[in-house]
């Protein structure tokens, strides 16, 4: 009787195994001595979707006529680099008398596993092991509470689904628009995906939207006030000017209104006069532990993080230093069941950083906020990210894990903290008839707040749903207004009227656009959609949003600059040659909504496909009657063919393929490339180069340039 626990990765595999007891070495795996416990591994996804050719030769060459590709029955391969693992794989399933899938528990872990299941066609008893921190104590929880297969089984079908619904969609309209580009002779691929393409249309659509901003005029009055007979700092209170002389935005358009009422107020003898106090104590509750997606937007805000650095650095956090628990997550709840764990957790915390001694008297262990919820936890796969009791020296994180890991373990801690306490005061005063309105808050208790030493309550508590940067027009107020009494006179001391502009929308940043895409629900343009579209609809998953946002970056349709998202004219006009049926995000949230119906059980994966399949004919057959004639070419001289089908553009300084990324230096390690070399290294060959000078030495010497990773890189064999 064998036990056979697979996992994703070596150093997952490696650390279950040694929870289990399995410490004899195999090839690409750990046993028991009596190989009754075996644990193996992938790396990622061993197999991969098979090509068009696969199916049949013909598909091997693009052609409109072969259009629309619709397998009839889906087939799975092995990656060539994948096939000695996936063999070791094999052999064990073949001799497994259960099975564990211990795979990462999401979505894409369930898929990871269940294919090669599938593939090696193993049909035996199968149960799930749910991770959700990768150190021994979270490990051994988890191995006590092992789920039956058919639990998660759901979630398979939902990867499924998504996987079968990419694949259609960018082999089909791929070739579709990059046959249509060559026919006027646009010498790149056009690569389109299902999630790939409306995202970019929305910073496309951002960016025109910004650049067809014209701005205009208002007007503001602001009064610097004190008053009589109180003794009470001064304050400033701003005009309320009448709706007639307003924009939507409750703006003074009215330049000859404004000047009028600042110089009557201003006028000798003018006084202020207390005609509505309002003063309350409230409370503001510390922020929500994070999810991965409003990580990345905070480290992105806070240090200039991109999302995938995040990502990547959350990774390693939980799955080599084991630090946090299971990071792709999309909840940012936590079970009360976890409350009891806190005391170890603090003292695990405060142990590590000694620096956090100064908030330890203010810390209550008993204290729950609403962050510990049941009811939300129990609909989602995963809680919120969190620190674990793990012990680690800090130093051996890198900068940016230290960023993140800092990030994550403030977002626990004030969950211990009180209440942010302050007094907010509102006062309205009326100046020679008009009306003025001052706002202020005075802190009673920091609270939470004081681990947020450089940021405003009311923007600690979490980010922008819309995924759009605050934009001020200077009218509030950060400081304190005193209480006054109705009827209480002020000194008028001086009136200040401003002409303001108008701005345009904030371009997108990683953070920003990863908020809109996680709420393009909130943001469709068909009521009908949006009247069924839950709140939590969005473009792609917390764990593929900032993937994506790479991939258009590393493809060349969006740029940073400045720290915001840019498109390039490359990008708006694969935009421009696409139409609204790919592009429109509206589509692909009600997509990805069904999707999530099918892995909570709610949808299936044949209704799935058969309306996929629906819209893929709908499309391809327009795709068919179109000619890109507006389509021009944004690149310099010809294109050259690149080793992954597409063709690398000719641009000042580089060669660059829009497919894959791969890119060509025309000035590579200080020697000027032929084209004829830039063409071999596309190609995929192995280039000399001659002559090459050494930055240390200054010498000359001869190397082999070959095209790995994207880049080129020099080989001395």
């Amino acid at each position: 009787m064998t036990t056979v626990y697979l996992c994703e990765k070596p150093s997952q595999g490696q650390d279950i195994a040694r929870v289990l007891g399995a410490t004899r070495k195999g090839n690409g795996c750990r046993s028991t001595s009596s190989e009754d416990v075996v644990v193996t591994w992938c790396f990622g996804h061993l197999l991969e979707m098979a090509p068009p050719e696969a199916y049949d030769p013909a598909l091997k060459s693009w052609a409109l006529d072969t259009l629309p590709i619709i397998p009839e029955q889906w087939r799975l391969v092995v990656k060539p680099s994948a096939q000695r693992q996936f063999t070791i794989i094999k052999k064990w399933l073949g001799r497994a008398s259960r099975l564990v899938i211990a795979t990462d528990a999401d979505r894409e872990g369930e898929v990871i596993a269940r294919e090669v299941m599938a593939l090696c066609g193993y049909r035996g008893p199968t149960q799930r092991l749910w991770l959700s921190a990768l150190n021994d104590a979270g490990i051994r929880k988890a191995l006590s509470q092992l789920r039956d297969g058919t639990e998660t089984y759901p979630l398979y079908l939902a990867g499924l689904a998504r996987a079968r619904a990419d694949w259609l969609v960018g082999m089909n309209l791929t070739r579709a628009y990059t046959i249509l580009g060559r026919n006027v002779g646009y010498p790149g691929v056009l690569p389109v995906g299902r999630v790939q393409s409306p995202t970019l249309r929305l910073v496309v659509d951002r960016d025109r939207a910004i650049e067809a901003f014209r701005p205009s005029p208002y007007w503001t009055i602001t009064s610097t006030l004190e008053a009589q007979g109180i003794a009470a700092p001064a304050f400033r209170a701003h005009w309320q000017p009448p709706k007639a002389n307003c924009d939507s935005q409750g703006r003074c358009i009215n330049e000859t209104v404004a000047r009028t009422v600042a110089q009557q107020c201003s006028s000798v003898g003018a006084q202020a006069k207390v005609t509505d106090c309002k003063k309350e104590s409230k409370g503001a509750a510390p922020p929500l532990p994070f999810d991965l997606n409003s990580l990345q937007q905070e480290a992105g805000k806070r240090f200039g993080l991109a999302g995938d650095q995040v990502e990547k650095a959350a990774q390693a956090l939980y799955e080599t230093y084991k630090l946090i628990s299971y990071p792709r997550t999309e909840c940012r709840y936590l079970p009360t069941s976890m409350h009891s764990e806190a005391p170890e957790v603090l003292r695990a915390l405060l142990a590590r950083e000694p620096e956090l001694a100064l908030i330890q008297p203010s810390l209550d262990i008993n204290r729950r906020t609403k962050a510990w919820n049941d009811t939300v936890v129990e609909k989602a796969s995963h809680h919120g990210i969190i620190p674990t009791v793990e012990s680690v020296d800090l130093d051996r994180l890198s900068a940016t894990e230290r960023q993140v890991y800092g990030l994550i373990r403030r977002q626990y801690l004030v969950q211990f903290l009180p209440d942010h306490q302050y007094d907010e005061t509102e006062l309205t005063l009326s100046i020679q008839g008009h009306t003025f309105v001052a706002k202020g808050k005075a802190t009673v208790e920091p609270g939470w707040t004081r681990l947020f030493p450089s940021s405003k309550p009311a923007q600690r508590a979490g980010n922008d749903p819309h995924g759009e940067e605050e934009q001020q027009d200077g009218s509030g107020d950060n400081g304190t207004v005193p209480d006054l009494p109705e009827g209480t006179s002020c000194a008028v001391q001086s009136v200040g009227c401003n002409r303001k502009m108008t701005t345009p929308p904030a371009r997108y940043t990683d953070g920003t656009l990863i908020a809109a895409m996680k709420n393009i629900a909130k943001v469709v343009t068909d009521p009908q959609l949006r009247a069924i579209l839950r709140d939590t609809a969005g473009l792609g998953t917390g764990a593929t949003r900032a993937n994506i946002i790479a991939t258009l970056k590393k493809r060349g349709f969006i740029e940073k600059k400045r720290g915001h998202l840019v498109s390039t004219e490359q990008g708006r006009q694969l935009i421009d040659a696409l139409p609204s049926a790919i592009t429109n995000p509206d589509t692909t949230a009600a997509w990805e909504q069904a999707l999530e119906d099918i892995a909570t059980g709610t949808g299936t994966l044949d209704d799935f496909m058969r309306r996929q399949l629906d819209w893929l004919n709908t499309v391809v057959t327009y795709a068919k009657g179109q000619t890109l004639s507006a389509l021009a070419a944004t690149v310099k001289g010809s294109a050259l063919p690149c080793q992954c089908g597409g063709s690398a553009a000719e641009a000042a300084k580089s060669w660059r393929c829009a497919a894959c990324g791969n890119t060509v230096w025309k000035t590579t390690f200080g020697k000027k490339l032929t084209v004829n070399q830039a063409a071999g290294l596309l190609a995929g060959k192995t280039v000399p180069l001659k002559g090459l000078t050494s930055k240390k030495t200054g010498k000359k010497y001869d190397a082999k340039a070959i095209l790995t990773d994207g880049k080129v890189q020099l080989s001395f064999d």
